[in-house]
């Protein structure tokens, strides 16, 4: 791909996504240049990905094509008061803060801009990241293509409507937290029947990475591929039913709908 590509912001999340790129050699680590609030950070990112640092957040706005503010919700007035006047007309901006709409990115702006508002995940680093995408107006199919484009150079990619982009985070982006708790309850259920701690983590991971393979690559519902695990008196039956009357599903209603209320939020603030 032939563009320059710009991340304000060089934090895990930034990094997992200038990895997925890198790797992939869709990019050039050269056409990427980055700035961050720590010089041991910037430092850090350019030795191990190649990329180019910058010394301002207006050097890595300056001539982007495709510019990702890799920065939290709190940090953007700021942020974009002090690049708006390096920012060019067809410079795509990519947000990836939780709850920020691509009109309060305008309105920040105090102009007609083109936003992809986004939100991908940490997993994202091992090349399986899951990312949602949504674009305003002014923002045309090819400069979206190329988006996408780089978002799938770490992971899959599903384009929706905005109105739905409050509760990507509790699904996708935030999820991935649940289930490292989820391995870390399996593994220490492991060690308590006498498995060694390393073995029960790989066990445990190895059996979620399964599992969530056979949803994607069978199609067939969860609960379908639950009763075919389930035989009849047997012992995943009743693991499931312990899970049942623990409330397990209700657990994870519940964390995801506290995820969007925080989203939402954010958006407010």
């Amino acid at each position: 791909m032939d563009k320059k590509i710009g991340f304000i912001g060089c934090g895990k999340m930034a990094q997992a996504m200038i990895a997925g790129m890198v790797r992939s050699e869709l990019i050039a680590p050269e056409n990427i240049i980055v700035s961050s609030r720590t010089v041991e950070t910037l430092e850090q990112a350019a030795m191990k990905y190649g990329v180019r640092p910058a010394e301002t957040n207006g050097e890595a706005a300056l001539g982007a094509d495709i510019l990702f503010l890799g920065i939290t919700p709190e940090l953007h007035a700021a942020v974009i008061e002090d690049i708006k006047k390096d920012v060019r007309e067809n410079t795509v901006i990519v947000t990836i803060a939780a709850g920020l709409s691509t009109r309060k990115i305008t309105e920040l702006f105090n102009k007609n801009v083109k936003v992809v508002r986004s939100m991908p995940n940490t997993p994202s680093l091992a090349g399986a990241g899951m990312s949602a995408l949504c674009a305003n107006e002014w923002v045309t199919n090819g400069e979206l293509d190329a988006v996408i484009d780089l978002f799938q150079s770490f992971g899959q990619v599903e384009v929706i409507s905005e109105a739905l982009m409050d509760a990507i985070p509790a699904i996708s982006g935030s999820s991935p937290a649940y289930v490292y708790m989820m391995i870390e309850a399996m593994a220490d259920g492991g060690v308590k029947q006498g498995l060694k701690r390393d073995q029960a983590y790989r066990l445990a991971a190895q059996a979620v990475y399964g599992a969530a393979r056979m949803v994607l690559d069978t199609e067939l519902h969860p609960g379908v591929l639950k009763d075919q695990v389930c035989s009849p008196g047997g012992a995943t039956i009743e693991a499931v039913s312990a899970l049942e009357k623990e409330g397990f599903r209700s657990a994870i209603l519940h964390a995801m709908e506290s995820c969007t209320n925080k989203v939402k939020d954010l958006g407010k603030e």
